[in-house]
This record gives C-alpha cells, structure tokens and sequence, in this order.
C-alpha cells in the first residue's frame, strides 16, 4: 500500500511516484500486476482522485506501466534491477589507452614550466603577459556594462564566424596598427591558438598530410597537428629566421612566427619572408602565421606581416592572450574568404559558437578606448622590464656564457648555450635557489639545441636583477667546477 508523509516536504504525488516506482523496480509489484484503478486507490489512500491520475500518468510515460480501456493500468514487462553481485561488473567502460595523448600532454605540461610543489620566488614565464589592477577594474566596467546593455537576442544561438561588432573591432585595428585590410567575412574568432591550429588541421588539411614547423619552435602547434594525425617534419631555425630551404617538398602547410620567433626569439629576415611567399605561391601550400606578440616591439613599429603580402595563401593569427590576459580566451583567424568559411563550418559542427558573454566584453572593452590605453600602458612596462633584463644581463656576466637573442620584439628572451650545458641540472638548481626558468629544449622537436628562454613580463624591475644575479651565481659556479684542475 503507498502511503502519505504529511511531514514531507515533497508533493503528495511525488511522494507516491517514488514508493511505486521503488516497488516496481524492487520487483515488489510484478510484472503484469494490475494496479488499483485511480478512484479506489484514492479512496483508500486518502488523497484526490486527481493526485492518482497525476502518478499514473507519470507511470506510463515513464515506461513503468502499460494501460487499456478493458484491460487497467498493469506493470509494464520491467526487468528490474538486481543488486550488484559478484559476477556482475560494478565499474563503467575502460577508457582507452591514448599514449599519443598522454606524451603529448606531458610534454605541454613541461613546457609550461612543470608547476610542482616546489616554491618559487621568482618565474621568468615567457607564457603569461602583465595584469594590474587598473585592467581589472577596466575589465570589469566592460563586462558590467554590456550585461546592462545587451538585448535578449544576443543570448540566441550565434554566428559560427564570431560576435560580429567584435570581429568589425578587430578589422579596424589590423587595418589601423598592422596594415591588414580585409573584410569581415576573413575573419573568424576562436578560443585561443591551439584552436585555431585545430580547426586548420580539421578543415584545410587531411590525415597524413606533410607539415613543417619551426625546430626550436612553438610545441602546442605540433602537438595539435600531430594528434590529428599528421606527418610534422622539423624546420631548423637561424639567425634569420626560418631555414626555408629546409622545408620538406610535399608540405601542405608551414607554421612560422616571422615576427619574434617562438623561443629564438629572432625576427625572418626579409629576403626569407619573400624565399617563403614564392615557395607558397609555386607550390600551393598553406601558411600559417602566428603573429603572437609582434604588437611589442622595441625598436620602431611592428614589422608587415606576411598576410599583407601574400593573402591567397597565408592565415593570419592573432590572439588577445598575449596582449591582454591568457583567460581571456579570444583569438582570430584572418586568411581567404573561402578558407575562412570552411574553417567555420567545421567550428559550427563541432564548437557551435565561441560564448557570447566574452565577446560582448571584449567588444565594450576596445569600443570604449581601454584596449589602446591597456596597451600603451603595458608597453612601457614591458620596455622597462626588457631594459632591465637585458642590462642585468650584461652587467652581471651572464652573457659571458650565453648567446642572447630576442632582444627586438616580444616578452622573452633567449639565453642560448654550447653543446656542453647541462641544461636539465642547471635548471633543477636554479629551481632550487627558487627560481622558475624554461629550457630551450622544451620547445624542440629534434633539435639538440640547449639554454634558457626567459619572460620578464610577469616580473618586476628589481626582481628581474635579484633573478639574473642569481642566475650568474649559478653559472658560474658551474662553469668553475667544469674547469680542469692545475
């Protein structure tokens, strides 16, 4: 009999779905049983008749219980549920074995740096750019202020492409600052560069294509290619840039950073920018070029971009975690109209759309002239911490045993090394002495090349000096114990 708890806080009819449904999956009420029809269960239950038929149909929608105008209200052919037994599996699927994930992550995860339990004084992060609490504030004026503003179909389903107003934002500042003039419809928005690379990969590539990536370069672009199952050949890199003579012939696709390259630091050179143009042209592939943190540059204006010289065959990236704030999750392709849709296809089938609520910020943010000032603001505080960096540097001897790099563009350096460093050791004992830095090995595929990237975004003046200072020390008693005794 089911029974009414007038001290439950549940429905009345609540109350008696549950105990007939307990009775039923228990095995309490058979399959086949046919229920008391609505009226009499009421009467002896003592509840409406109405509270009945609420459960019945609860019942049958459910698939608990079957009904006919001759037949009643039965239990429906239900194979109940049997407690858990020894031969009956208590735990879910295993997932499967993803070692290609696995060391794929594990190598990102040491690139970044490795975040373990050791304490840290000081972390010269080449990832991370310069937050205060005036962007903060500024920040959340813009998220304040477009919750205020924004109309009810803005939280529809939205455009695949990206938020319209902030892609329209985004054409007038590369046209403005980086000489990229193109259309709305060239540019898509995603979640960050490894998205970008993704969709690439999904939409302008197939599996076993051929890629070339810059060695030392940028990890998490072919860790994203490779996952997608394609052939990534290393590039070398020198001086000048990326070696394009080196590039593999079946290539379908070359990443580079032509304007501060990732690790090394250094700037393409312009008769390599046109030796890779012409090869793209002649050869029909894809070029994808991250233009991660160009906008900070120390000597004069940001360099052309590639894009502006050769659209047909050039994507275009950029991404607001460099200059702006990693969490905020924003980047952009810009590349051909016909590229660009494919590439948003893909997008709306697997991503839909990138939240809106971010985007509205964003766009506040940089209609209201908070973007510029942010920026002005922070390139005088990266140009003092590169001023610092680079003179503690060279006052303190460090140079001595390092080639330096990456003084030009960017927020990292590069301290390179000779074969004989004993990258791995050096770094555990700087992170001894309480300080963070990232070796050049991690963002090499197989190059064997050794030393330090350093960022000093995150850093101060004064603890850039206590840093490097440090630094010295280390090497040097390094160095003194390499030396052969008399």
């Amino acid at each position: 009999m089911l029974t009414v708890n007038r001290d439950d806080e549940r429905p009345i009819w609540q109350q008696l779905l549950d105990q007939a449904i307990h009775n039923i999956t228990t095995g309490k009420w058979q399959p086949g049983e046919l229920l008391l029809p609505s009226r009499e269960l009421a009467s002896l239950i003592g509840v409406s008749r109405s509270t009945i038929q609420i459960v019945y149909e609860e019942l049958f929608s459910r698939g608990y219980t079957v009904t006919s105008r001759r037949g009643g209200t039965r239990v429906s052919e239900w194979t109940y549920a049997t407690r858990p037994s020894e031969d009956v599996a208590t735990e879910g699927p295993v997932p499967p074995e993803l070692p290609l994930l696995n060391a794929t992550i594990g190598h990102l995860h040491g690139w970044f740096g490795d975040k373990d339990s050791r304490k840290v004084e000081i972390d010269f992060s080449p990832h991370e750019p310069y937050l205060d609490e005036h962007f903060q504030k500024n920040w959340r004026r813009s998220f304040l202020q477009a919750s205020t503003e924004t109309n009810l179909d803005s939280w529809a389903y939205g455009n695949a492409y990206g938020y319209q107003p902030l892609r329209e934002q985004i054409q007038r500042y590369l046209s403005l600052e980086r000489g990229v003039h193109v259309t709305i419809d060239q540019i898509m928005l995603t979640s960050g560069a490894q998205h970008s690379i993704d969709l690439i990969a999904q939409a302008l590539l197939q599996e076993g294509d051929t890629v070339s990536v810059e060695d030392p370069g940028f990890p998490a672009a072919w860790m994203a290619m490779k996952y997608r199952r394609m052939q990534v050949v290393s590039v070398p890199v020198d001086e000048y840039g990326l070696c394009v003579d080196h590039i593999h012939p079946g290539s379908k696709l070359v990443y580079v950073t032509p304007s501060h390259q990732c690790a090394v630091g250094v700037i393409m050179s312009e008769p390599r920018r046109q030796q890779l143009l012409h090869m793209a042209a002649e050869q029909q592939f894809w070029i994808v070029e991250d233009d991660y943190d160009s906008e900070f540059r120390y000597r004069g204006d940001p360099l052309p971009t590639l894009f502006s010289q050769r659209p047909q065959n050039t994507l275009y990236m950029m991404s607001f975690s460099k200059m702006i704030a990693p969490g905020i999750r924003i980047s952009a392709i810009i590349g051909p109209k016909e590229a660009i849709r494919q590439l948003v296809q893909v997008h709306e089938l697997t991503y839909r759309h990138l939240p809106i609520m971010e985007q509205l910020t964003l766009t506040h943010f940089i209609e209201h002239g908070h973007f510029m000032r942010h920026m002005r603001r922070v390139r005088n505080v990266y140009r003092r911490r590169h001023e610092a960096m680079t003179k503690a540097i060279i006052t303190t001897g460090l140079g001595e045993h390092f080639t330096l790099s990456g003084v030009e563009t960017g927020l990292h350096i590069l301290l390179e090394a000779d074969k004989s460093f004993v990258e791995e050791a050096e770094t555990n004992l700087a992170l001894e002495k309480g300080i963070r830095v990232y070796p050049l090995s991690k963002y090499c595929l197989k190059s064997d090349r050794k030393g330090w990237v350093l960022g000093f975004a995150k850093v101060d003046e004064s603890t850039i000096e206590e840093g490097i200072l440090r630094l010295a020390e280390i090497t040097r008693r390094s160095s003194c114990k390499m030396l052969p005794h008399k």
